[in-house]
C-alpha cells in the first residue's frame, strides 16, 4: 500500500505539472497560429523532441516490447524500418514542407496546405483528406487510450473500465486549454523523460541478472529463436511477406499528420540538420532498448506473461527493479508517452474538424475565436469515440497503432511527396491518391490478403493512382509551377 502511494503521488505530481503547462500557454495562445502551430516559432530540441514523443507514444513502451518479449529479434525489423523511415522523413520532407506550407499561404494542416498547394476552390481537398484524418486518428488515439488504461490496471489494480477514463481525461484537459505551444513544450519534457525510461530497465535488469553476456545466455536457454532476426516464436522461418511487412513501417512516416506538423512549426528550416541528428539520436537508441526490455524480461520475470498481458512487460519489470520513488518516475514516463500522442493526435483531428469541415462547409465566414471553441469541442467528441472503441481489454496496443499507421501513410503519404518534389502532380491525382490510399487500407485489414501489412497495397497503389490521374490531367496552372520552382531552388 506505502509503495502504491508513493506512486500514485509521483503520477498526481507530474500530471498536475502538465496541467499547469497547459494552463499557462492557455493564456498565450492568441490565433489559429499559435494553437495549431505555436507561431512556427519551435526550436530544433523543441522540434525533434516533439516529434519523437508524439510519434512513438505508449507502443514504444508496451508494444514493441511486449512484440520482442514472444518473438525476441524478430520484433527488430519493425525497429529497422521505423529508424528507416525516420531518417528519410527528416531529410527528405522536414525543411521542404517548412517552406512549402508557410509559401501555401501560411498553411496550418495537410489539407490546407494541399488545398493551397494546388490552388483548389472545390474544397474537396480539404474534407476529403479530413474524413480519413478523423477515422484512422480516432483508431490511433484509441490505442493511447488503450495504453493507459493497461497502466493504471497493472499499477493499481483498478478496473480496466475506470483506468482507462482516468488516462484520457488528463489528455484531454491540457489539449483542451494549451493547443500545440502546450503539447510541444509538455512532448519535449515526455520525450526526455521516455528515453532515460526505455534506456535504464533494460540495463539494470541485465546488471541484475550478472551482465550482458549472463543475460544473453538465459535468453537463448529459455529459446534459442529469441536471439535469430530471422525465426519466428514457433521456429519457422521468416517470409519474404512478412519480413516486408515489418520493415514497411518506415514508409508511412512520410503520411503522418501529427509528425508532420512538427516539420511546420520549426522556426527556421535551417535548424532541420541539427533536429534531425537528435532526433536519429533519441530514435535508434530508444528502439534497441525497447526491444531489449522485451528480450531481457522473458528472463527476468519469474512468471510468463500471455496474450495481452506480454505489452506490459516494461510496467512488470519497472515495478520489480525499482524502489517505489523511482519507479514512479519511470512509469511516469509511460504515460509521458501515451499523452504526448494522444494529444497531438487529438489536436491535428480538432483542427482538421474546425478548418476542413466546419470553416469549409458550414461557417466559411467562421472568426478566430470561434473556429477555437469549435476545435475544442471537437476534442471532446472524438476522444470520447476514442474511448468507446478502448473499451475491449483485450485489444493489442500494436495492433491498433499498426491500423491507424498505414491509414495515413498510404492515404497522405505518396500525395504529400508528389505534392512536394513532382511538378506534374495535379489536384485530381492528389485527391485520387487520398480516396486509393485510404479505402485500400480500410478493405485491405478486412480480408488480410497473403498476411501483407496493408500499408503496402496502400502505398503502390496510392502512388499509382497520383501518378496516372496526373497524367491523364492537365498541366498544372503556371502560378503553382512558378511557386514549386522558388522552393526548390531556395536553400533547403
Amino acid at each position: 500500500m506505502t509503495s502504491q502511494l508513493a506512486i500514485i503521488n509521483t503520477f498526481i505530481l507530474y500530471i498536475g505539472l502538465m496541467m499547469a503547462i497547459g494552463v499557462y500557454y492557455y493564456r498565450r495562445t492568441r490565433n489559429m497560429s499559435d494553437y495549431f502551430l505555436g507561431n512556427r516559432k519551435l526550436g530544433a530540441w523543441v522540434t525533434s523532441m516533439s516529434a519523437e514523443a508524439s510519434d512513438m507514444s505508449g507502443w514504444m513502451l508496451m508494444g514493441v516490447p511486449g512484440f520482442a518479449y514472444l518473438a525476441g529479434l524478430n520484433a527488430g525489423w519493425i525497429a529497422v524500418g521505423i529508424a528507416l523511415g525516420t531518417w528519410a522523413n527528416w531529410h527528405f520532407v522536414a525543411a521542404r514542407l517548412r517552406k512549402y506550407t508557410e509559401l501555401a499561404k501560411n498553411s496550418l494542416t495537410v489539407p490546407q496546405f494541399l488545398e493551397n498547394r494546388f490552388e483548389d476552390n472545390s474544397g474537396l481537398l480539404r474534407t476529403i483528406p479530413a474524413v480519413f484524418i478523423l477515422i484512422f486518428f480516432t483508431i490511433y488515439t484509441s490505442s493511447g487510450f488503450v495504453s493507459s488504461g493497461r497502466l493504471f490496471e497493472t499499477v493499481f489494480g483498478l478496473p480496466y473500465e475506470y483506468a482507462i477514463f482516468i488516462g484520457a481525461g488528463s489528455v484531454v484537459f491540457y489539449t483542451l486549454v494549451g493547443g500545440f505551444l502546450a503539447v510541444s513544450r509538455t512532448d519535449f519534457i515526455q520525450g526526455v523523460m521516455m528515453f532515460f525510461a526505455i534506456l535504464v530497465v533494460p540495463i539494470t535488469a541485465a546488471m541484475e541478472m550478472g551482465g550482458y553476456t549472463a543475460t544473453v545466455n538465459a535468453i537463448d536457454n529459455v529459446s534459442h529463436s529469441m536471439l535469430e532476426p530471422f525465426t519466428k516464436p514457433d521456429g519457422s522461418t521468416l517470409g519474404t511477406i512478412e519480413l516486408i511487412s515489418l520493415l514497411a513501417w518506415g514508409i508511412g512516416y512520410f503520411g503522418q499528420p501529427h509528425i508532420l506538423v512538427r516539420f511546420m512549426a520549426i522556426s527556421s528550416s535551417k535548424e532541420i540538420k541539427q533536429a534531425t541528428r537528435i532526433a536519429m539520436t533519441w530514435v535508434v537508441l530508444s528502439l534497441a532498448a525497447a526491444v531489449a526490455v522485451g528480450m531481457v524480461g522473458r528472463v527476468f520475470l519469474s512468471h510468463e506473461l500471455a496474450g495481452t498481458e506480454s505489452e506490459t512487460v516494461f510496467l512488470v519489470m519497472t515495478n520489480e527493479l525499482f524502489p517505489p520513488i523511482v519507479a514512479g518516475l519511470i512509469l511516469s514516463a509511460v504515460l509521458a508517452a501515451i499523452m504526448s500522442t494522444a494529444s497531438a493526435q487529438l489536436l491535428v483531428a480538432a483542427s482538421a474538424f474546425a478548418q476542413d469541415f466546419y470553416r469549409t462547409l458550414l461557417r466559411k465566414e467562421a472568426e478566430t475565436t470561434e473556429l477555437i471553441w469549435i476545435s475544442r469541442a471537437s476534442v471532446l467528441i472524438i476522444a470520447s469515440l476514442a474511448i468507446f472503441i478502448g473499451l475491449n481489454p483485450s485489444s493489442f496496443i500494436l495492433d491498433m497503432v499498426a491500423y491507424a499507421w498505414a491509414g495515413f501513410g498510404a492515404a497522405f503519404g505518396p500525395a504529400l511527396l508528389c505534392a512536394l518534389f513532382w511538378r506534374r502532380t495535379t489536384r485530381n491525382g492528389v485527391l485520387a491518391g487520398i480516396i486509393v490510399g485510404g479505402i485500400t487500407v480500410l478493405v485491405w485489414k478486412q480480408i488480410d490478403w497473403l498476411g501483407l501489412y496493408e500499408i503496402v497495397p496502400g502505398f503502390l497503389l496510392s502512388l499509382l493512382a497520383v501518378y496516372v490521374v496526373s497524367k491523364m490531367d492537365k498541366e498544372p496552372a503556371a502560378s503553382i509551377v512558378k511557386t514549386f520552382d522558388a522552393v526548390g531552388k531556395s536553400e533547403i
